[in-house]
Order: structure tokens, then sequence, then C-alpha cells
């Protein structure tokens, strides 16, 4: 393999441990996959006549649960469709599938053939919608224009939908055929968004959709006034949605001016949009989607009313947490503020200290600029994190209200599992956490381990660049072949280790070629110079993220905690010895752990060992605060 470790055959789809065939492409097959499919491609299938094919009518009669459940690695359709290649050889594929012609011509394509080709760029199928993340299918590159394998097959629908009806009407010599509701559809027709009604019109081979940009064949309605033919499907099309990835209603548009666009790819698919055709677009913050993709799944957009938004705004969106600002150099850049989550007045300081300081919103490391108390209190923020709006939508979470910037927990994040102190957004509905860290993490970011923006994608199936493992959704970037799958776009760019003096660095790729240096400082085992680590210049230091990243990284050493197990309220400390036993489970104490405030009393525990039973994604609970510096946790 040559990743350094393992990755999957594009062909079987199962894991291959040795030897691959590579392309540039991001195609990956074992030898004997590649060798197989060589002769499909060359048309060589008398090569392959030493291979025992099977009769599934035959073969089902003795209750093979195997061929059952099996399907065809071309089309991704049951084995037992039709006639295929024994599955001793080892490759579940369909002989209709081996024979099929390496290219074809089809009627809802007719600038370009299509060729037959592996689905490597994870294309839709034009017809059904669908995404399949293997197998075969027929494409023009250049259009990025798709079918699946048995929707090319199927006869020309007048709408281009697959609909699972009994009944069609269907003109056999020219492989024409209409739905039953397609072939009755009412003569006139008033949009809900358009001032004049549409006409049927029959005949036209071939047009663009004005209303979503698709092309469409034989059927669409017309408004002879504005010039435009669209799909009969596109009638019906909601005038104003709200997406997941977006706070505001987005509104339905037959085109969009140039001066009124900024940004031309879609938020969803990242290929640019056509603004002369219709397109979902929210003006005041240029947010644009193709239409198919931002109403692809129904869960995940809202139809909206016109009424239900009349009059409303949004003024509650990122409500300041800053409440008052005392002093301002002469740059207008903040020096002295009162912040919602601190009792004392906080001042602008670029005093990086050599010894470590921790951020009280994110948890992480301090190297730049940040505010700090007046009274010297060890309360810290970084300049971003102290502008964290109070509300705030979060794109990745499938409740769509505002999520509530609260303080004073001990928490575990609903998305990355780390058990957290520190800021939180807080989701009312599900009553769950989500730390600083993951919540400032968008669906189009730039990452300092990339060149490009990247732009996370639910379709897309590859090989994380930061981890080498294989995920189905993930970040990914429209000009190379670079993906990043969610953890991994929110490491710590440098963090703290207890066994090393300095913070090492998020570090993307070994610039050292010597293989001595391949190997982690922590767990002593190789390392994949491809892959992300953390290193440290000065130390000549390099281990893998997760041998350097504690288990309780996100909880800052001095919070608090008063638990029913002890009488005192007791301090996180950092003991990077292992000579002091745990007041509860008597294994000795390292890292991150708990301390007795009180000087007389030397009790130290572990976090597990007095963490509640009922402490998880529902079940926070309150840090300790002294009374002179306790604040409302809800803000």
């Amino acid at each position: 393999s040559p990743y350094g470790g393992s990755c999957y055959c594009d062909f079987s789809y199962k894991r291959c441990d040795f030897f691959v065939y590579h392309c540039s492409c991001g195609l990956d097959f074992h030898i004997k996959c590649a060798l197989f499919t060589l002769n499909i491609s060359e048309q060589k299938l008398q090569e392959l006549n030493h291979i025992a094919t099977k009769d599934p009518s035959v073969f089902l009669e003795d209750g093979n649960e195997e061929l059952e459940n099996a399907v065809c690695f071309g089309c991704w359709l049951p084995l037992g469709e039709s006639r295929y290649f024994s599955v001793a050889c080892g490759f579940n594929l369909h002989i209709k599938c081996a024979e099929l012609p390496h290219e074809i011509n089809h009627p809802f394509h007719k600038e370009h053939p299509l060729v037959l080709q592996f689905n490597i760029k994870r294309f839709s199928c034009k017809i059904c919608g669908e995404t399949r993340h293997r197998g075969f299918l027929y494409c023009c590159s250049a259009c990025t224009f798709a079918l699946h394998i048995k929707c090319a097959e199927q006869p020309t629908l007048a709408c281009q939908e697959t609909q699972h009806e009994k009944f069609v009407y269907c003109c056999s010599t020219c492989n024409f055929s209409l739905h039953t509701e397609c072939a009755f559809l009412p003569p006139i027709v008033k949009d809900k968004i358009h001032q004049h009604p549409f006409t049927l019109f029959q005949g036209q081979p071939s047009f663009v959709c004005n209303a979503c940009g698709l092309e469409g064949n034989y059927i669409a309605y017309i408004c002879s006034t504005c010039n435009l033919m669209i799909h009969t499907k596109c009638i019906s099309i909601p005038p104003i949605i709200r997406v997941r990835r977006h706070y505001h209603p987005i509104y339905h548009n037959y085109f969009i001016s140039e001066n009124e666009s900024k940004i031309r790819d879609c938020s969803f698919c990242d290929v640019e949009v056509n603004i002369d055709y219709g397109s979902y677009y929210c003006l005041r913050c240029n947010f644009i989607a193709h239409v198919k993709c931002a109403t692809k799944y129904r869960d995940r957009y809202y139809i909206i009313e016109a009424k239900d938004i009349a009059g409303k705004h949004d003024d509650d969106l990122g409500v300041n947490p800053i409440t008052c600002v005392i002093e301002q150099n002469e740059g207008g850049e903040m020096t002295r503020i009162k912040h919602f989550s601190h009792a004392h007045d906080l001042i602008l300081s670029d005093n990086v200290m050599e010894n470590d300081i921790t951020c009280d919103g994110c948890m992480l490391l301090i190297l730049d600029s940040f505010y700090c108390c007046s009274l010297q209190c060890n309360f810290f923020l970084h300049k971003a994190c102290a502008k964290s709006p109070r509300k705030k939508h979060l794109w990745f979470h499938g409740c769509q209200e505002l999520h509530i910037l609260v303080v004073g927990y001990l928490f575990k994040c609903s998305i990355c599992e780390y058990d957290c102190g520190g800021f939180s957004y807080k989701c009312n509905k599900f009553n769950v956490h989500i730390c600083l860290q993951c919540s400032v993490i968008d669906y189009r970011t730039k990452h300092p381990g990339h060149q490009h923006p990247i732009l996370s994608n639910r379709n897309q199936h590859g090989r994380c660049n930061g981890c080498g493992e294989t995920w189905r959704s993930q970040f990914s970037c429209k000009h190379c072949h670079f993906n990043l799958d969610f953890d991994c776009s929110r490491l710590p760019l440098s963090t703290r280790h207890k066994r090393h003096e300095h913070p090492p660095a998020l570090t993307y790729h070994e610039g050292n070629d010597y293989p001595k240096y391949h190997y982690c400082d922590l767990c002593e085992k190789e390392r994949d110079p491809n892959l992300w680590f953390y290193h440290c210049a000065i130390c000549k230091f390099s281990a893998h993220p997760n041998c350097v990243l504690a288990i309780y990284l996100f909880i800052k050493p001095g919070s608090m905690y008063k638990g029913k197990d002890h009488p005192h309220p007791l301090t996180f400390v950092w003991k990077p010895y292992r000579y002091i036993v745990c007041g509860k489970c008597s294994e000795p104490c390292e890292a991150l752990v708990l301390e007795c405030a009180e000087p007389t009393c030397n009790y130290v525990v572990h976090w597990k060992d007095v963490r509640p039973p009922s402490f998880g994604f529902t079940s926070p609970v309150e840090l300790y605060k002294a009374e002179a510096d306790a604040i409302t946790h809800d803000g």
C-alpha cells in the first residue's frame, strides 16, 4: 500500500494490507482485482473463461444465504438478479456488467458520449439522484454528468424521474415512456413565486430548466412573457427554505445579477452555480446553493412561509458577550472590557509568559495576545474566544434552534466526546453541550494544513490526509485530492504533554527522510511520515496525535469541583510523576488529577473515580466557584 497502512480496493471494497495498484486520481486495487478489471476494460473476456459462471435460478434453489446477500461489484445490485461469475473466484460480478459497452450515447446528454468508469468522484446519478460510493457508472467527466448502469438501460422517461410505478404509457419502438401522472398534466399552472401562469409545452427534445439549472427533455412548462422553461416537478419548488448550513432563510431566484453574488460556489457541493438559472440565495450573507443540493434530503431543509418571517429580525443572533468596553487604544482595539463570563474587568495583554497559559474559553494554550483578569485571578481568554457570540447557529447539529453560550460547567462534548471545562454552546432542545473548539469549525473552512479552502461533503468517501483512515463524510478540496475528517480538522495547532517541556506543534509533513525519525517518541511505534503528527523543533520530539492529546486535555488545571465523596472542594492539578496514590482506586496518580484544596488534607484522586455516574452528554456538573467569583452560568 502507498499509504504506509491499509486502504480499500475500489472494485471489491475489501481491505488492502499489502501491495496495491494505485492511481494518482485516488483509485486503489488489489493486484488480482486490477488484472480482472483490466481484462473487462479491454474486452478480453476470453481471458476469464477459466472462471465458472452460475445461473441464479439454479443456485438460489439451494437456499444459499451468502448469494442472497451478495451484490455485484459493478452495478451494486443483488448478485442473484442475473447470471454471474462464481463467488468462489472472489469477484461478485454479473456477466452482463462485464459485457457492458465501454461508451454509450444517451438522450439526456447529447453533447458528449458517456464512458464506463469507476465512480471515484462520487457523482450522483442524473436520473435517480442517488450517489453510490462504489461500482461502475456511465459518465461524462467534462460535464460531471453521470448515470447508474441500471438507470442508463431504462426506457427514456419524459420527466427523467424514476418512480416505482406498476404502469407507464410506453412506445416500445422508440423506447419512450410516460408516468401516468405525466400523461395528464394540467395545461396551465400558476406558480407560487412567479407572477405569470405557466403553460404546458410538449415535444421539446432538450432544454435547461430555468428554475433549477438542470437538463430536461420532452415535457416542460413555459412562461412566454418571461421566456422561462422549467421542469414539471419544478413548479412545486418551495420559494423560501431554511437549511442546516445557514441560519437565515434562503430564497429561490430564477437568476441572480452579476453584482449581487460575490460567491458562486455551491455551499453543499462546491461546484460553481450558474447564476443565469435558478438557485437558492441569501443576499445578506452571499450564501448560494444549487436547487438540487439544497433540497436533496427532505429531512435537512424546512419550508418557510413568507408570513412567518415578515417583520422578524435576527437581532438576537450574535449577542455580544462583551458587556462593556471600558478602554480602547488609538487603533480602536479594546484594551479593557467587561465580559459576561467573569466578575472582574479583563485587560488586553501580549505578555505571553514561558509558563503554559490556558484559555478559559477553549481550554487551549495561549500563544498570542490575550485578555486576562485585572485582579490576576488566573482567568485568561484568547481574543477570538472573548468575542464568541452569546447565541450561535451550529450548522452540523440536528437542532436548528440557536445554541446558548454557557460557562461554569464540566461537560462531555456531544461532538468530540471529550470531558471539557470552559465555554460551551448548549442546545436547550436536546440538553447537550458542544465545546468551543468544535463550535468554531464552519462547513467551509481554511485549515493551515492545506493551501485551499475545504468544504464539508457528506458524500465524500476517501482517505483522510490527517490520520489515514477512510471515512464517508468529511471535508474535501475541490482543487486537489485532499480530505480531512472532522476530528482531524479540530486538532489543536499546539498543545501540552506531561512528558515534554515545550508545547509541540501540529505538523503536516515529515521533513526528515531518515527512517529512524519515523517513530513516535511516546508509544515508540513506527509512524507514517505522510500523516499529521505533533513535533517540537527544539527537542526533535515527534509523536502521534492520539499519543499526545491527553484524555482530559480540555479541563483547565486550577478548575475546582465539589463532589459528594469528599467534604472539601477539589482542584484539578497536573502530576507529572507517579509517586502519588489515588485515594479511591489506589492506583498511581499521573497527569491531570484532583487534589484537595485544603492545605492540611492530602486527598488526591482520579477524576474518573469521583465523576458522578450520571455524568454524560446530557448531564454536566457545575464547577465550584467561591462566592466572590460566582457568575450566572447561563449568562
